[in-house]
């Protein structure tokens, strides 16, 4: 199993190289970055787009994506490599592959007749059809489509003329072909064109989906045209308001028949437009950037029901009726803006999904990088901000708590290599080009100041600012220099080496010390307080151009650097030495990073796209990450946080990792409060082999000697500093300042960042009543009327001015809102009435929200309808909106208005009591949303914004954040303890392995009645006799031998559980499983069992020594044991709706019950049909959980072995035709008696009993795909965990079984 986690993913923009790089289907949208195409998909229940999945298997840069029409789970890629590709999404997984496409294919499509066959092209032809499904995988040429005179730009399939296509070139011409007619090469031309040479590339091109012969085309210097393909004539030329607009790309509105939309090159405006019209309708600009592609989903998405109180109109009309009134329809939507959405790619990257009727982004990603990112950096006073350079020629800084960019470099440089901080807060990047030279960019100033050329057009491939000498600046170059300066251009020193230096780093330990990396295979080290242009040491053992090269901020002298050949060298300056190489990459090395807190930690990226973790104490790789779909360049990690590290990559992505897995005994001695030697030491103790982690960085020493200030109990503070250090970004600090108001802290103490998170419920209105007073801007409603037809609505009008003359001002309002002019109604409405008045506020409401219209929000709350504004709000997944309003009217800002002057006191009690419970509801569907989107973490911030402590804890256990929500529970005190003893009960599950069973014994010793945890802690240990007594003694337990004794006196008692627990405690566990499934077989053979009677039994039975059970002649009673466990655990399972799992689990017992009675007589009171049938009503319960009965149910079988779920008395019921002596047996006074092994249940219910010992079922990716599941682009780990199946046996170091936690190998997590 990993050990080092992704956290977090930056994803790759747009490429701006190619034409055909987005695509859409259905309810998904794919675009293509260089290397990978992301593919997005619409969340039913929150609608909102979520990363899918990842294609990242071209090698070279992609160069065209098509859909398949007829399959939504299809699509094609080409790319610069010749290999073109079918992708399966909903399998995440390459379905067809051709490997070489006799060239680059520079357009792709599927053949609109042919399901099975996709076409594509390059350059001049010819055009190939690929029957990817055909015997023999065929490709053939078309007959005609090929010997063209100009290069192709792209080429498009009528979408129902059997075999009809057109092909763009960069001549500007068209080729058209259809079969029985005589081909067209080369037409077309734009006028101004003909008879010149001049090119004027055509840039996009599609069929009117309403003709068999028109199609649009736009030339990128000559604009759009309409033309006719069978006659060879233009149509309509489309008129821009501009000479200096030019489009890029455009796309018909299938929802619209006529209307098209077009995305100018220059400026991100898009226009609208009718066929029947040469000037647009309509244009409004969305970006200060243009567009590269535009793609319109051909369905509407489906959005969530808004229920409406709104009449139907009546059938007789009288002066008190309801008027049905028109569409609320502005000029913009009744005509200008078709409904439908647009994907947006722009030249920036940028990528988007626009509702063009409702004029709003409904997705939007802005910024992203298009091509490789060389580096990365974090800011030095600010561990959330990241700075990254890329081949793009921009550099950009990203907020890594939202995954969000913030700011780009103005203007392109070319290729950007690298990047360097200033020290401190001066708030300025160095950047280094590989043809423009250096700049330092003034980034709240968003401008170059400053631009360095002293290595003139050679490219430099490093720059690195001092961090001890604010003042000086290094550079290095291919022209072999490694130019010393200070910020205003001052020459300091110029090293002259052999051959193109690539990398250079300061020593953090002595500002006049640098080191350099050169093409000549040599590490050089330079002083330079001396005048000697000549290095000080030159270390020498690379067989290939050493590339970067990386101090230890931790220990002085000693230095790493990798090369080419593959390794990675840690040098000892003060021995002359290479002291260590780290092998295992098979490509160059180029990322480097040593960790700030654990000196022998050293980090690794290659080419060969892998990230390794090294022991540089041994040259041990503790992990390798396999992630990156390409070339791994840049790693980096802030002070603050040293074990968050964030990468870059040629496939154009950054992502973020969690190394704490590494580490975590470190947090839990914090949190069981080990002495400090323990967990802060010095390099030397640290850099013994074999020795735990310490941490000796400043951070740590900082951290205790603030602590060491403290007056009084220091433990919530410790906690939270540590767990801080320890987290990734994405909500622990906004946690961490809720648990802190919670325990009562001062408002004043908050940080200025707590008003940007989730706020607790008592400063939500305070903090936003003050962020509005802040802005200059207030945004007024929009009140709309629409226009009917000019005669009926002369005549409404005159009916209305007589009916308000006689003082009927009902008809009169009726008359208004039947003309569409609601505020007059509304106006005079209170002369009805104050109940009239609110009712047709909530009729203007009901109207603007079916429109899904933002106006409806001031009606709603002048009414104080409340809920139907929450419902609003939840339904569009604005669930922070919905927040805000339930918390506004909690607090009694929001009143519905009285229409008496009686008393009503009571009735603002009972609103007030119904907003906490919908304020509750806000934010538990908030929570969940947060969960879904891979952020536990902030999904437990928004339960504790509202007290509610509990739920906080379970979605942090379920979400794997187990030392987290330890810490957070210590800190929360009473009222988390039930929480706390059960995640430190899988805390210490988890840590049962060889190094870290004493820290498994200090957990559960924190747990009060901890008694059978720790017999089952020591029951469990594999170790020699003396290390078990060892462990007894610290545990307060007897020794081997005073165990068997006391397991016979239990036997002689009747107290079956202590005499099982003893006998697993003793030099003879297996007479516990004998003796334990004796006892199960009676209760399973009898009437009156229940799943909660025979669970604990089997729970603590897991704990046998696994070098016991595997004794050959224990093989019966460990099938036995495995067969139960199944069974049982499908049971708690469904009771748990854990649906999914509960095939498996009665597939598994199947199986083994048939395997056993082959090998031997079974002798369990189930038959095989038993668990057949359950496993049938697994199933059925898997496809609807509703039929579980929900949480609580428990399981019980009928007089047909076929069990099924009830919930009425809780029993399984024995088969019709068991022997009834069993149950007389049962009845008499002799029954065995189970005492002490029957604990309380957990606080989210007893985990279900499973087979331990199993492997990690794996991820399931395939190759070539990066399965993202529900990827949220900061957690793939979290909301996706499935329950551990039964499966291959473990190492001697796992239990048999065990209730499951989210512990760390992907068990399920636990719902609250």
């Amino acid at each position: 199993m990993a050990k080092v986690k992704q956290v977090g993913l930056l994803a790759a923009g747009c490429q701006p190289w190619n034409k055909d790089v987005c695509a859409a289907s259905g309810d998904r949208f794919a675009y293509c970055a260089t290397l990978a195409i992301y593919v997005y998909q619409l969340d039913q229940q929150y609608n909102e787009f979520k990363l899918r999945s990842i294609m990242s298997e071209h090698k070279k840069t992609i160069t065209a994506i098509s859909w398949c029409p007829d399959n939504a789970d299809l699509f094609a890629s080409a790319s610069a490599d010749n290999l073109l590709i079918i992708w399966n999404v909903v399998e995440k997984k390459a379905a067809a592959r051709l490997d070489n496409t006799k060239g680059v294919p520079v357009s792709v499509s599927w053949c609109w007749n042919s399901a099975d066959g996709v076409a594509f092209v390059s350059q001049r032809g010819p055009l190939y059809v690929w029957d990817y499904r055909g015997s023999d995988a065929a490709v053939t040429v078309h007959k005609e489509a090929h010997s063209f005179l100009s290069d192709i730009c792209l080429f498009r399939w009528h979408p129902s003329k059997k075999g009809k296509l057109v092909f763009g070139h960069t001549d500007g011409s068209l080729s058209v072909f259809q079969p029985g007619s005589k081909s067209q090469k080369h037409v077309l031309r734009p006028e101004s064109l003909e008879g010149t040479d001049e090119e004027d590339p055509v840039s996009a091109l599609e069929w009117d989906p309403l003709s068999i012969d028109y199609l649009l085309v736009s030339n990128i210097h000559n604009g759009v045209r309409l033309v006719d393909s069978e006659g060879l004539s233009c149509i309509t030329s489309f008129c821009f308001p501009s000479a200096a607009a030019s489009v890029q790309c455009l796309a018909w509105v299938p929802s619209a028949p006529g209307m098209f939309i077009t995305g100018d090159s220059q400026v991100g405006v898009l226009r609208v437009w009718n066929v029947s019209r040469s000037t647009p309708l309509d244009s409004f600009k969305l970006k200060k950037t243009g567009f590269h592609a535009l793609h319109v989903l051909s369905a509407p998405l489906a959005k969530r029901a808004q229920s409406s109180s709104s009449p139907s109109k009546s059938q007789h009309t009288s002066s008190t009726s309801e008027a049905v009134p028109p569409p609320t329809l502005s000029q913009n939507r009744a005509f200008s803006l078709p409904p439908g959405h647009a994907v947006c790619c722009f030249m920036d990257g940028g990528v988007g999904l626009y509702d063009m009727g409702a004029k709003k982004w409904d997705f939007l990603r802005d910024l992203g990088h298009v091509e490789t990112i060389f580096d990365c950096k974090f800011k030095p006073d600010d561990p959330n901000l990241l700075a990254t350079a890329s081949f793009d020629g921009t550099i950009k800084i990203w907020d890594t708590n939202t995954l969000t960019a913030v700011s780009t470099s103005p203007g392109n440089e070319g290729v950007v290599y690298s990047l360097s901080w200033a020290p401190g807060d001066l708030n300025c990047i160095a950047g280094a080009t590989s043809r423009n030279g250096a700049f330092i960019w003034d980034v709240r100033k968003g401008k170059i100041i400053t631009r360095f050329n002293e290595h003139g057009k050679n490219g430099i491939f490093c720059i690195s600012w001092s961090h001890k000498d604010s003042k000086r600046i290094a550079t290095c170059s291919g022209d072999g220099f490694c130019i010393i300066r200070t910020i205003d251009g001052k020459i300091l020193h110029k090293y002259k080496h052999p051959a193109a230096v690539f990398g250079c780093d300061w020593s953090q330990n002595n500002k006049d010390m640098i080191a350099t990396g050169c093409e000549d295979r040599n590490v050089r080290v330079y002083y330079l307080a001396t005048s000697s242009d000549q290095p000080l040491k030159v270390f020498t053992g690379h067989l290939a151009k050493v590339f970067h090269v990386r101090w230890s901020p931790l220990r002085e002298g000693i230095l790493c650097s990798g090369s080419d050949d593959g390794t990675v060298r840690i040098w000892d300056y003060t021995q002359d030495a290479c002291i260590n190489v780290l092998s295992g990459h098979t490509a160059p090395v180029r990322g480097l990073l040593w960790n700030t807190e654990v000196p022998y930690l050293l980090i690794s990226g290659s080419w060969d796209y892998t990230i390794r973790v090294w022991d540089t104490r041994d040259g041990t790789c503790l992990d390798t990450v396999f992630d990156h779909g390409a070339d791994v360049y840049g790693l980096t990690c802030h002070h603050s946080r040293p074990f968050t590290m964030a990468s870059c990559s040629r496939d154009s992505t950054v992502r973020l990792w969690s190394l704490t897995p590494l580490v975590c005994p470190l947090l839990l001695n914090i949190l069981t409060e080990t002495p400090w030697d323990r967990i802060i030491g010095n390099t030397d103790a640290a850099m013994v082999p074999g020795s735990p982690p310490l941490l000796c960085g400043k951070v740590s020493r900082d951290i205790k000697q603030e602590l060491d200030k403290l007056s009084g109990d220091g433990r919530s503070r410790k906690l939270r500093w540590f767990s801080e250090s320890f987290c990734p970004p994405g909500g622990s600090s906004n946690l961490w300042d809720l648990v802190f108001v919670i325990n009562g802290q001062d408002d004043s103490l908050l940080p200025a960042s707590y008003s940007k998170g989730v706020m607790h419920m008592k400063h939500l209105v305070k903090f936003k009543t003050s962020e509005a007073q802040e802005l200059t801007i207030v945004k007024m409603s929009k009140f709309g009327g629409g226009i009917g037809a000019p005669s009926k609505e002369e005549r409404l009008k005159e009916a209305a001015e007589i009916h308000l003359r006689l003082g009927q001002i009902q008809r009169y309002c009726e008359l208004m809102v039947e003309l569409g002019q609601w505020e007059k109604a509304l106006a005079v409405a209170p002369g009805v009435s104050m109940k009239y008045w609110k009712k047709l506020m909530q009729r203007r409401a009901d109207q603007l929200m079916a429109d899904d219209n933002d106006d409806a929000i001031p009606y709603c709350i002048a009414t104080g309808d409340i809920k139907k504004l929450v419902s609003f709000f939840t339904s569009r997944g604005q669930l922070l909106e919905a927040l805000l309003i339930v918390q506004g009217a909690c607090e009694g800002n929001i009143r519905s208005p009285q229409s008496s002057s009686i008393n009503h006191t009571t009735n603002d009690v009972d609103n007030r009591q119904q907003y906490h419970s919908l304020l509750h509801h806000v934010c538990q569907e908030l929570a969940e949303w947060y969960f879904q989107d891979g952020c536990s973490v902030l999904a437990a911030c928004c339960h504790l914004a509202v007290d509610n402590i509990q739920s906080a804890m379970a979605s942090l256990i379920r979400g794997n954040e187990l030392e987290l929500a330890a810490c957070v529970g210590l800190v929360l005190g009473e009222a988390a303890n039930q929480s706390t003893a059960y995640c430190l009960e899988l805390l210490a599950r988890k840590y049962m392995t060889a190094p870290t069973w004493e820290l498994s014994a200090d957990l559960l010793q924190m747990i009060p009645d901890n008694h059978v945890l720790l017999a089952k802690l020591c029951a469990f240990h594999p170790g020699s006799a003396a290390e078990i007594n060892q462990l007894h003694q610290r545990c307060g337990l007897p020794s081997l031998d005073e165990c068997a004794d006391l397991a016979v006196a239990a036997a002689a008692d009747g107290d079956l559980f202590s005499a099982m627990k003893f006998h697993l405690l003793s030099s003879e566990p297996e007479l516990a499983l004998q003796m334990g499934l004796g006892f199960l077989k009676e209760q399973l053979a009898g009437s009156d069992w229940t799943v909660d009677g025979v669970q604990p039994i089997l729970d603590l039975l897991s704990y046998i020594r696994t070098d016991r059970l595997v004794l050959p002649r224990l093989t019966q009673e460990r099938s036995e044991l495995l067969i139960l466990c199944g069974y049982i655990g499908g049971l708690l399972a469904i009771r748990r709706s854990y649906c999914s799992i509960v095939p498996a689990l009665y597939e598994f017992t199947r199986c083994s019950s048939v395997s056993m009675a082959t090998a031997a007589a079974p002798d369990l009171p189930l038959c095989v049909s038993q668990p057949a049938a359950e496993a049938a009503g697994g199933r059925r319960s898997s496809a609807d959980p509703a039929a579980v009965g929900g949480a609580g149910g428990v399981a019980r079988g009928d007089a047909a072995r076929q069990s099924s779920i009830r919930e009425s008395e809780g029993r399984v019921q024995p088969p019709a035709e068991e022997d009834p002596t069993h149950r007389t047996r049962r009845a008499g006074s002799g029954r065995t008696r189970l005492r002490d092994g029957l604990q309380p249940a957990e606080p989210f219910g007893p985990p279900p009993v499973l087979l331990h010992r199993t492997q990690d079922p794996g991820s399931g990716v395939p190759s070539g795909g990066q399965q993202v599941g529900h990827f949220s682009e900061r957690r793939s780990d979290v909301g996706q965990g499935q329950p551990v199946l039964p499966a291959r046996n473990r190492a001697a170091d796992q239990p048999v079984l065990t209730s499951t936690g989210p512990d760390a190998e992907g068990a399920e997590p636990i719902p609250g």
